[in-house]
C-alpha cells in the first residue's frame, strides 16, 4: 500500500525526540496539577489490587516462587511507565511468558532465566534504536492469534495440578507429556481444592457480570484464603509450598556469565525479546485505540528492555506491556504515566506490609486467576472470526497455533511467519496475473498518472459531510498496521465515507482486521461507509469474513454510484 512515510520515522538521522518518555514529554507538556495526581493515584491503586494476585500466579505457574513476580511487578511495572513511549502502558509479568519462562527454569534453572531475561533486555534496548518497532507491526495478524491462543491452551493445561490439587514431585515442560503425567495422578485428585477453585472461579464470573466494577481478582483470592483458613481446609498454600511471602525487595545480583552460557541462552532470549516486543507494541496499540493518542513504539522498545535488564539484576522475571491491566489502568481515569509508576509504588507498599498474610492464599484460588486469564488471552472470537478467512491465512493461524501447542513457540513464529510470507507472494503472484488481463482502457489512467491531481478531482465532487479515501496496492499484514494511520485525517467523522478500492488486487485477514477496527470506529460516530470499485477477489474476502455485513457498511459497483449514494445518505441524515 502505497503511504508516504513522516519524517519522523525516516532514517536519515538519529531522533532523540523519539526516546524521550512520554512521562517527561507529557508533563511539560501539559503541566501536573494535584487534580490529576489524585486521578493517578486512584488508577494506580486500581490497577495494583487487579495486578497483585496476577504477579503471584504468573510467577508460580512459570516455575518459580510468587515473591518473584511482585519483584517485577515492581521493579519492571515502574520503569515501563517511567521510560516508556505510551501514556497509559502498565506493565509486568504477563502470561504470554509463562511457557517460555517454565521452559527456561526447567532447562536452565533460575540463575538461566535471570541472564536469558537481561540478554533479552539488551535486545529490546538494540531493536528500539535501530527502530525495529516500526518493524514488529508487520507481523501477520493469523501468526498473533495463533500463538496466543497456543499460549492460551498451554497455561490451561498447566493449572490442572492446582485445580485439581494432584500430587506430583514434578509437571513436564512438553504439551503431551504433561497430560500423560496429570491422568497418571488422578487418584490424587483433592475434592477440597477442586471445591476451592470451582468458588474462586465462580466468584470471578459473577463479580465480572454483575459487579465489575469490583476487584474480582483480589475479591476471590482473598476469599478463598479466608474460608481454608477459617475451616483449616487441606488445601495446598503459598506458605506450604513456598514458605510464604519475602517482605522487603532482594539486594541486586549479577548471574553467572560465560560464552557457553550466553549461546545456550541466545534462543530463549531472542524469543523474550520477541514476546516483550509484540505484546508491549500491540497492548500500546490497544492504548492508543481506546484514548486516541499516539505512542512511540521505539521508545517503548527501549524502556521494555531497561526494565528486563533491571528485573533480572533484582532477580524478577520477564516483563511486557499487559493489554488488560493497561485497559483497567485507562478506565479507571488514569491521566499520565504516573498511573503505572503507583501502580508499582502500590504493590509494593502491599508486599512489604502483607507478606506474611500472602501465605494463606490457596494455590487453588490462583489456578482460577490463570485458567480465566487462559480463557481472555485465546481471543476465542478472533481466532473464530479468522477460520473464517482465506485459506491461505486458515493454514497460518492452524499451524502456529499447533506448532505452538506441540513444539515450541520460537519455532511456532518462525513457520507462521515463513508461511505468511509465502502465502503472500502466492497471493500477489496472482493479482499480478488477473491484472494483466485487464484492459488498461478499462481503467481511468488520469486517476493513476497524477495521483494528487486525481484526488484533488475526487474531492471537489464530493457532497459536504463526505469524505473519500483512495487505498492503492495490496491490503496484506504488512500495510494494515498503517491502515487506522493513513485514515486518522478523516476525522472528526464524515457523516458518509467512501473507501475506494480500485487499486486493490488483494486483501488478506490481517488487512481485513484493520479495515474491521477502522469501521468499528465509524459506526462508534455514526458514520456510513460506502466500500467502491472492489474486485472479484477483495469482495469475496470481505463478504466471507463479514465485513459486508457490518451495518455501516455498503458495497456499491463504481465511484459514480458511490457520490450518488452519499449524497442520498447525507440528504437522509440532514
Amino acid at each position: 500500500m502505497t503511504i508516504e512515510t513522516p519524517a519522523s520515522q525516516k532514517p536519515a538521522s538519529f531522533n532523540w525526540r523519539l526516546y524521550v518518555p512520554k512521562s517527561i514529554t507529557v508533563i511539560a507538556q501539559e503541566g501536573y496539577r494535584f487534580a490529576d495526581f489524585r486521578a493517578d493515584a486512584l488508577a494506580g491503586l486500581t490497577v495494583a489490587i487487579v495486578a497483585l494476585p496476577l504477579a503471584m500466579a504468573i510467577a508460580i505457574a512459570s516455575g518459580t516462587t510468587p515473591d518473584k513476580g511482585l519483584i517485577t511487578a515492581v521493579i519492571a511495572g515502574f520503569l515501563i511507565s517511567a521510560l516508556g513511549g505510551s501514556r497509559f502502558q502498565i506493565g509486568g509479568p504477563t502470561g504470554a511468558f509463562i511457557v517460555v519462562v517454565y521452559g527456561v527454569i526447567h532447562q536452565h534453572g533460575f540463575d538461566g532465566l535471570v541472564l536469558a531475561t537481561i540478554m533479552a533486555g539488551a535486545m529490546l534496548v538494540v531493536a528500539g534504536l535501530l527502530r525495529f518497532g516500526d518493524w514488529i507491526k508487520y507481523i501477520p495478524e493469523p501468526v498473533v492469534t495463533g500463538f496466543t491462543a497456543g499460549i492460551a491452551v498451554i497455561i490451561f493445561t498447566s493449572q490442572l495440578r492446582d485445580l485439581f490439587g494432584l500430587s506430583m514431585d514434578n509437571v513436564p515442560a512438553e504439551f503431551i507429556a504433561k497430560l500423560e503425567a496429570f491422568w497418571a495422578a488422578r487418584d490424587t485428585l483433592a475434592l477440597p481444592a477442586l471445591a476451592v477453585a470451582l468458588g474462586a472461579l465462580g466468584t470471578i464470573l459473577v463479580l465480572r457480570k454483575y459487579a465489575a466494577k469490583l476487584p474480582g481478582f483480589l475479591i476471590a483470592v482473598g476469599g478463598a484464603a479466608i474460608v481454608v483458613t477459617l475451616f483449616n481446609l487441606p488445601v495446598e498454600t503459598i506458605g506450604s509450598r513456598f514458605g510464604g511471602v519475602p517482605s522487603t525487595l532482594p539486594a541486586p545480583i549479577m548471574p553467572t556469565v560465560t560464552w557457553e552460557r550466553v549461546r545456550e541462552l541466545s534462543q530463549p532470549a531472542f524469543t523474550i525479546a520477541f514476546l516483550a516486543g509484540v505484546e508491549s507494541l500491540l497492548s500500546a496499540m490497544v492504548a492508543d485505540g481506546m484514548t486516541g493518542r499516539r505512542h512511540r513504539s521505539n521508545c517503548e522498545l527501549v524502556a521494555q528492555g531497561v526494565a528486563n535488564i533491571a528485573s533480572g539484576v533484582f532477580g524478577g522475571i520477564s516483563a511486557t506491556g499487559a493489554i488488560a491491566r493497561t485497559a483497567t489502568n485507562i478506565r479507571a481515569g488514569a491521566k499520565t504515566p504516573i498511573a503505572g509508576m503507583m501502580h508499582a509504588v502500590f504493590i509494593l507498599a502491599s508486599m512489604l506490609a502483607l507478606g506474611p498474610l500472602m501465605a494463606y492464599v490457596p494455590l487453588a484460588s490462583l489456578a482460577a486467576v490463570l485458567i480465566v486469564v487462559a480463557w481472555n488471552m485465546s481471543e476465542h472470537e478472533r481466532f473464530r472470526h479468522l477460520l473464517g478467512g482465506p485459506v491461505g491465512d486458515r493454514v497460518v493461524l492452524l499451524a502456529t497455533f499447533g506448532l505452538t501447542v506441540l513444539v515450541d513457540l520460537t519455532v511456532a513464529i518462525e513457520v507462521g511467519i515463513v508461511l505468511a510470507a509465502i502465502i503472500f507472494m502466492h497471493r500477489m503472484a496472482e493479482a499480478t496475473a488477473i491484472q494483466k488481463g485487464v484492459s488498461i482502457v478499462e481503467k481511468d489512467r488520469d486517476d493513476f498518472s497524477d495521483p494528487h491531481r486525481a484526488a484533488y478531482q475526487a474531492r471537489r465532487e464530493l457532497p459536504k459531510g463526505v469524505e473519500t479515501f483512495e487505498l492503492r496496492g495490496a491490503l496484506f499484514f504488512g500495510a494494515a498496521s498503517r491502515l487506522n494511520d493513513a485514515l486518522e485525517a478523516a476525522f472528526p467523522p464524515p457523516k458518509v465515507f467512501i473507501l475506494r478500492f480500485d487499486a486493490v488486487p488483494m486483501v488478506d485477514a490481517s488487512g481485513v482486521g484493520a479495515l474491521s477496527r477502522f469501521l468499528k470506529r465509524c459506526a462508534s460516530h455514526e458514520t456510513m461507509v460506502l466500500i467502491s470499485e472492489l474486485n472479484i477477489g477483495a469482495r469475496g474476502v470481505l463478504d466471507q469474513m463479514g465485513v459486508l455485513a457490518m451495518s455501516n457498511v455498503e458495497a456499491v459497483s463504481t465511484y459514480s454510484e458511490a457520490i450518488a449514494r452519499a449524497e442520498a445518505i447525507v440528504e437522509q441524515k440532514s
